[in-house]
């Protein structure tokens, strides 16, 4: 391979391309959804669940499945939905007339009065171990997109699936972002189809698992969105490889992600947060489960979404993220934080404000000055941040910055100078 001033001319192409590839990604569209999950027995009707989105002004929702009650109340209310084909299904649809059965009965007779946007293909299926799902996964995903095509559907309904952040074998810093290598034959199939059919990469990311695993290396506050209450200079932390900064663990985790679709040969793809939130409520062991800390985080997360901020790899792409979730479910199985994610509980109540009506009124992202109390530490922290990640501001209009290309071509300087690998 040749090389350039002694460093791999690979490393000086992927880096010029990971900072000018998302050229074509820059956007104004809406980016926050929150997730809708169902498993409970005491959940409110889909009717006033319609009634509740439409108060919050929130047109995009994900559920776990295809209810047929969910889909009806939602038609023609302007909601942006994801249904999802769940994972015990996948032994069924592999066989195409199956799906094409499937979509025929569980799609077309909703859509387009239900704006049905993107099927997902099961939930976190290459992380859970059953290697029948594993292989299922892609032809699944074919078959649904073909049956799609025939029914003349394709053009307005996507076919993705959600991965765990577990699919990656390193994540930190994020230019080692790497996929499992045993994930190799079915992780290549998935993105060639992904860009085949524009669809996105959707990763559930979540800070609090990580923290509530090391919570005495990892700063809450770092975890919690809450830069101004990082200590230090840094605020955070920067890639010792290409001098980002990071003031937030979601963003870190997002850009471990893209370095991985890169170094697989498909950095064009676009990153979505499937899921993403902190519990309220938790059992002794899960450190940092508690109201307070689910409060700042969803808080901190919703107004950076309203700011339509990007990660410090994609600045000027805005990152889409659906929150997590709705409601507290009392049915779900494992550990008390499983049922305590919700912002609302089943009665309507607010489980705690996060200020979703004023996030939705077009002054308040600017203008809202009110504190918010993390339970690491007695001082206060604004809920109204600005993100040293995206000092360059994001544009209206199409193209770059003139800081934006700066800071690329100051990379690939030190990048040669210092002669440092990926």
């Amino acid at each position: 391979m040749a090389t350039f001033f002694g460093i791999n001319i690979t490393h000086i192409v992927l880096l010029f391309y990971l900072f000018s590839s998302d050229f074509s990604f820059v956007r104004r569209a809406e980016s926050l959804g929150i997730n809708y999950g169902q498993v409970g027995n005491n959940l409110p009707t889909p009717d006033k669940v319609l009634a509740l989105f439409t108060s919050l002004r929130i047109t995009k929702t994900r559920i776990y499945d295809t209810n047929p009650q969910v889909l009806t109340a939602f038609a023609n209310s302007n909601i942006d939905l994801i249904v999802t084909v769940e994972n015990e299904m996948l032994a069924v649809l592999v066989d195409p007339q199956q799906a094409l059965n499937w979509v025929e009965t569980r799609i077309k007779p909703y859509f387009p009065a239900t704006k049905i946007s993107t099927i997902a293909v099961g939930n976190e299926i290459f992380t859970g171990g059953d290697a029948t799902q594993i292989q299922n996964v892609v032809p699944v995903m074919i078959n649904i997109h073909e049956a799609l095509v025939q029914l003349g559907m394709d053009s307005a309904i996507k076919v993705s699936t959600a991965n765990s952040l577990a699919v990656l074998i390193s994540s930190y810093p994020p230019s080692a972002g790497s996929f499992m290598p045993e994930l190799s034959q079915v992780m290549r199939p998935l993105l060639q189809f992904l860009n085949n059919t524009g669809s996105p990469f959707w990763i559930n990311a979540y800070p609090y698992f990580a923290y509530k695993d090391a919570p005495t290396k990892i700063p809450l506050d770092y975890a919690l969105f809450n830069s101004n209450n990082l200590a230090g200079t840094s605020s955070g932390m920067v890639d010792p490889y290409t001098k980002l900064h990071y003031d937030n663990m979601l963003y870190a985790m997002v850009d471990a992600v893209i370095f991985a679709l890169y170094r697989l040969g498909y950095g064009g793809l676009e990153v979505q947060v499937s899921e993403t939130g902190w519990p309220s409520k938790g059992d002794p062991d899960e450190v940092g489960a508690t109201i307070e800390n689910a409060q700042v985080y969803n808080k901190n997360l919703l107004r950076r979404q309203m700011r339509g901020e990007g990660t410090p790899l994609r600045p000027n792409q805005r990152l889409e993220i659906y929150l997590f979730a709705l409601f507290n479910e009392n049915m779900k199985p494992g550990q008390t934080s499983e049922r305590n994610y919700g912002l609302y509980q089943p009665d309507l109540t607010m489980t705690y404000n996060v200020g979703l009506s004023a996030l939705s009124s077009p002054t308040s992202s600017s203008s809202s000055s009110s504190t918010t109390t993390t339970s690491s530490s007695t001082t206060t922290a604004s809920v109204s941040l600005t993100s040293s990640s995206t000092s360059l501001k994001k544009e209206a209009t199409h193209g770059y910055s003139l800081g934006y290309w700066t800071t690329s071509v100051c990379i690939l300087i030190f990048y040669i100078l210092e002669r440092r690998p990926l």
